[in-house]
């Protein structure tokens, strides 16, 4: 049984559930308005290019001919028949994408996409993606956890640590680190907002993360609240990180406390003059990437998430026949493929780009996003893809309707169909939102709730 934390006051939750978690996965199909959605969690976004192609394969057979990406890195098939559970389990199962049924839909592991791959890299913590999904997975009680429950594990570069992560672990670079080999610094554990850290050793980091996320489970079950995430318990059970240290330190793991100001900087405040960290690569923005030994990799964009089975298997055979026999999902809707030579690095990304994916940092694509809309989701007001197309075809990300005084550039820009959002950026974003009257264009950030439509409130966003 996982440890019981101690409480303290955290911003307030919404009432108790009365329901349990519907989150979809991949043997719990979701019936959405074009069929059945199938969710398939890959922790840290990792695929080999054998598992690549059986998702191909389910697409093709099984779905509706795409693949959509999700901004945890993980896969959603769509437009499944209602007969077809047994028949994907199995293609799924054969291709290793099923290590527990009992698990599948808690495997939410979110990773740094280029841990381990560009000249700078930090400590590759998809090692402890690896391992903390094996003691998930051998974790009775973690089935407990809701399928929206999330782990995130960031190298030190800050690109993955504000995603929204229940429980994250930041490497921590030690005395002497460069940045280009494992951080003797160990880690920084983090729980919900709770800006303070706990400081422990690097071995011990699945470890740790799974001992947290017992802690929540023991605050969720004491506050009768059915809260699924750390940020939904009640200010009378919530949980910071000094409440955790007793989860930790009852699981054998030493740990120390870090202020929130020191944790700030993922290891304490450089002093005056010492050297900075070492300028790592842009994991969100699509291009080659300059590895060490002159390798490269290749990170490329799928347009709104949603990808034909045609250029998911062009990216399968480069990732096979060219790469290190991987891929990688990144939670910007994005796929890498590590371990290629540099003479062939730029032939293999025009290819990619004659196929219709996105290769260039400057296009209008990068940083785009949209749910489902219609006719996938009938919850949706309008056929939100269709538009934000229209809208990139007519030299714009936003619709015409949007108020005056464009907003900021460089910001991610979001469309959806309704209040939920589904999917939606994390930080600070343009809201696009579909109304009876038209769209509405916000700006919205961490300190700002998102709005809803005239006459509306506004659900939860699903994640």
């Amino acid at each position: 049984m996982p440890p019981s934390p101690s409480t303290r006051p955290q911003a307030a939750a919404p009432l108790p559930r009365d329901r349990g978690d519907a989150c979809p996965g991949a043997l719990r199909l979701h019936p959405a308005a074009d069929g059945g959605l199938a969710r398939v969690r890959l922790p840290a976004g990792d695929l080999t290019a054998h598992q690549a192609a059986a998702l191909a394969d389910a697409a093709e057979l099984l779905g509706d001919g795409h693949l959509s990406l999700t901004s945890r890195g993980n896969a959603e098939l769509r437009g499944l028949a209602d007969a077809c559970g047994a028949r994907l389990a199995g293609l799924l199962r054969d291709a290793g994408l099923l290590p527990s049924a009992a698990h599948e839909r808690i495997r939410n592991i979110l990773a740094s996409p280029l841990a381990g791959l560009d000249r700078h890299t930090p400590s590759d913590v998809r090692r402890w993606a690896r391992e903390l999904d094996a003691l998930l997975c051998a974790s009775a009680w973690a089935t407990a956890l809701s399928g929206r429950f999330l782990f995130v594990l960031d190298d030190g570069r800050g690109d993955v640590a504000a995603l929204g992560g229940d429980v994250t672990l930041l490497a921590a670079a030690g005395p002497g680190d460069d940045g280009t080999g494992p951080a003797g610094g160990g880690a920084l554990l983090r729980v919900g907002d709770d800006p303070a850290a706990l400081r422990i050793a690097g071995q011990d980091a699945p470890r740790a993360a799974l001992a947290a996320a017992g802690a929540f489970l023991a605050a969720a079950g004491a506050s009768g609240s059915g809260a699924w995430r750390v940020r939904e318990l009640p200010d009378a059970h919530a949980l910071r990180a000094r409440d955790v240290a007793e989860a930790l330190r009852s699981a054998g793991i030493e740990t120390a406390y870090v202020a929130a100001q020191e944790a700030a900087y993922g290891a304490e405040p450089p002093a005056p003059g010492a050297r900075t960290r070492p300028p790592y690569a842009d994991s969100s923005a699509p291009g080659i990437v300059e590895g060490p030994g002159g390798a490269r990799a290749l990170s490329v964009l799928a347009p709104l998430g949603r990808l034909t089975v045609a250029q998911w298997r062009l990216l399968t055979a480069i990732a096979a026949e060219d790469g290190a026999g991987t891929l990688r999902l990144t939670p910007w809707r994005g796929i890498v493929l590590p371990g290629l030579a540099a003479a062939a690095a730029p032939d293999r990304l025009a290819r990619l780009a004659a196929a219709g994916l996105v290769t260039d940092p400057a296009s209008p694509w990068h940083r785009l996003g949209a749910c489902t809309g219609r006719p996938g989701c009938a919850k949706s007001r309008t056929d939100v893809r269709a538009d934000a197309t229209a809208a990139v075809a007519a030299g714009t990300a936003v619709p015409d309707a949007a108020p005056a005084g464009r907003p900021p550039a460089g910001l991610p820009v979001y469309w959806s169909g309704c209040e939920r959002r589904c999917g939606h950026p994390h930080g600070t974003w343009v809201d696009v939102l579909a109304t009876a009257e038209g769209y509405r264009t916000a700006l919205v950030g961490p300190d700002t709730e998102p709005p809803a439509a005239p006459g509306t409130t506004a659900p939860p966003p699903a994640p």
